[in-house]
């Protein structure tokens, strides 16, 4: 179980409550999540697009634009080369969309995942120049593609690189030296010299800023210009801005927060050419959509096509014109995620077992071998693996050459600098803090294991789960007028984390079990005298097991069996506060998120 910190913020909230127009609650979460000053609260509660910032700030934005913008208007051939996940998806198609609109002579390539590998290959250059294409504009990848840089360059084709992952770098005598490719423009804000004010930004909204760039500046020729006043056009670009930001769990931050919070109404009103079609197919029209939606019901449907099949038919879903193929392609995009559901669970259920069967022990960072795993999920049993053992985790399947992996990490370890220290037991390899990808020789396999660890230096501190409890609150002011004003903090997501509260000495009366499986539980509890509900969704059994390990069988099977206890169990909650409607009923809910008995 995760240790608890409850944050400890000093200031006047009352005033500062006063200040914001928000109740005193808000005003202290909102410092909570390092909220300082009038200007920083009216962006984060009430900022619009005039808050994101100025794209002509980005090193090299005017020469790609011009670049590019030429290459419209003489009509040249422009090929655009994204990537596989949600990111190189809607990049993609806000790079095609936005160009053919102005009248580019466009076309793009998604990498095939197993064939491919991410981002550029010299197979796609030699193809391109076979092709006829004169400009790439690359988006979500390109920065660590120096050989692919030359051979373009080699044969005469002009290279515009978009992206925003970490600069390839040299290190020696603790100097860094920055790889940059040979392209014709570079727009990366991770570059070291490069005056954009908020590096945070993933590739869909580096590519809806290039696009803005170019429309606002004219520089495909007035026979354009209504284009570029064409708001409806322009809401539905930053719609697929807003989804890769979430998609590709970037922080709610800074301008993020302000197009996602601007996305999300626009796709609740209005969604995009593709995102309409499938919110229907996924039976979310006429609901509110939130962050939660696009990160775990929608996104996952565009990165699932990347990951057993092709992402070719996402992108397809958000370039068709005709609504029929949308429709169509929806439905198989909503069958392939439940097919890459039921692959996941089986890849889990076999890391699981080598960490139970004490294959990893005294390892700080996990190094796990699935070799029949389908590489394309790779990341998202790493992800489940971190959550499960609290440890950075890379996980490692084989390849039609070789093999290949991803990892995910925990907060204080930075993975791409660690794989950069042994960057040599790597074929490929790239990535960012918290998440990376690689390829390796199999007889290399150990190695990379075995010199991970001795260069780990994570503590047990940094390796214990933590969890922020941002006030110790009773449970009768979580009410409806607390649950209202939560929803001024929206859209919630990484960076901007949905509030946790604590009560202690709550007293268990009963629970009934909820949920497929029964793995659900609605807990009744009194606090002050008053009886209150909570909810978990997930950890019904583990609930009895903790009251069995403190209470007695007797006491577990008393509470499993559904009937009112003695009051003789206690236990701390830590539970957020939401509305919930049921049938058209709206009632508030707090839902525990973990407890200590």
């Amino acid at each position: 179980m995760p240790a608890w910190f409850l944050i400890r913020k000093s200031g006047n909230f009352t005033e500062l409550g006063r200040e914001w127009n928000v109740p005193t609650a808000v005003a202290r979460l909102m410092c909570n999540r390092g909220i300082e000053g009038s200007e920083a609260a009216e962006e984060y509660l009430h900022g619009g697009l005039t808050f994101m910032h100025d794209p002509a700030l980005f090193k090299d934005m005017d020469k790609a634009a011009s670049v590019i913008a030429g290459a419209v208007r003489s009509g040249r051939h422009i090929r655009v080369i994204g990537d596989y996940d949600i990111d190189g998806v809607c990049s993609t198609a806000i790079l095609v969309r936005g160009l053919r609109a102005v009248g580019g002579n466009v076309d793009y390539i998604i990498p095939h995942r197993i064939r491919d590998g991410y981002g550029m290959n010299p197979d796609m250059i030699t193809k391109a120049a076979e092709d006829g294409v004169e400009f790439i504009l690359t988006c979500d990848n390109g920065i660590a593609a120096s050989n692919e840089a030359k051979l373009a360059k080699e044969l005469g084709i002009t290279l515009v690189i978009t992206d925003h992952h970490e600069v390839p770098y040299e290190e020696k005598d603790g100097v860094r030296r920055y790889l940059l490719p040979e392209a014709m423009a570079i727009v990366d804000p991770k570059q070291e010299d490069c005056k954009y004010p908020f590096s945070g930004i993933c590739g869909g909204m580096i590519a809806y800023k290039f696009i803005k760039y170019i429309y606002a500046n004219g520089m495909t020729g007035s026979e354009h210009s209504a284009v570029y006043v064409d708001k409806d056009f322009d809401d539905e670009l930053l719609q697929l801005a807003a989804f890769a930001t979430v998609g590709d769990i970037m922080e709610l931050k800074d301008e993020n927060r302000v197009a996602v919070k601007e996305g999300l109404r626009l796709m609740s009103r209005k969604p995009a050419r593709g995102l309409s079609e499938l919110i229907t197919a996924l039976g979310l029209s006429g609901t509110e959509i939130s962050a939660f939606h696009l990160g775990f019901v929608l996104g996952p449907c565009i990165n699932a096509t990347g990951r057993i099949d092709s992402a070719d038919r996402a992108l397809s879903l958000l370039v068709e014109d005709d609504v029929n193929s949308a429709m169509r392609i929806a439905g198989e995009l909503k069958e392939m995620n439940e097919s890459r559901k039921n692959m996941t669970e089986e890849a889990v259920k076999l890391a699981k077992a080598q960490i139970e069967a004490g294959m990893h022990d005294k390892m700080k960072v996990l190094v796990i071998f699935l070799p029949d795993c389908h590489e394309s999920i790779a990341g998202i049993v790493a992800g489940r693996m971190r959550e499960f053992c609290n440890k950075p985790v890379f996980i490692v399947t084989r390849a039609e050459q070789g093999l290949k992996g991803s990892g995910r990490s925990v907060e204080a370890y930075h993975m791409y600098d660690a794989m950069t220290e042994i960057k040599d037991v790597f074929t490929k390899y790239g990535g960012h803090a918290q998440a990376a990808g690689f390829s390796l020789e199999e007889n290399r396999l150990g190695e990379m294991r075995r010199r991970l660890n001795e260069n780990c230096h994570l503590t047990d501190a940094d390796l214990q789960g933590k969890l922020l409890i941002d006030m110790e609150l009773p449970l009768s002011y979580a009410n409806g007028m607390l649950a209202d004003a939560l929803e001024i903090m929206e859209p919630f997501g990484n960076g901007n984390p949905k509030p946790v509260f604590a009560r202690r000495g709550l007293v268990f009366k009963k629970m009934r079990m909820i949920g497929k499986n029964g793995t659900g539980a609605k807990i009744s509890v009194t606090d002050d005298g008053k009886t209150f509900e909570l909810v978990t969704f997930k950890r019904a059994a583990d609930f009895i097991e903790s009251i069995r390990n403190k209470y007695g069988e007797n006491a577990a099977a008393f509470a499993e069996s559904g009937q009112e206890s003695d009051g003789q169990i206690t236990f701390s909650a830590a539970y957020g506060v939401q509305w919930n409607e049921f049938r058209g009923e709206k009632s508030v809910q707090l839902l525990m998120q973990d407890y200590i008995m």
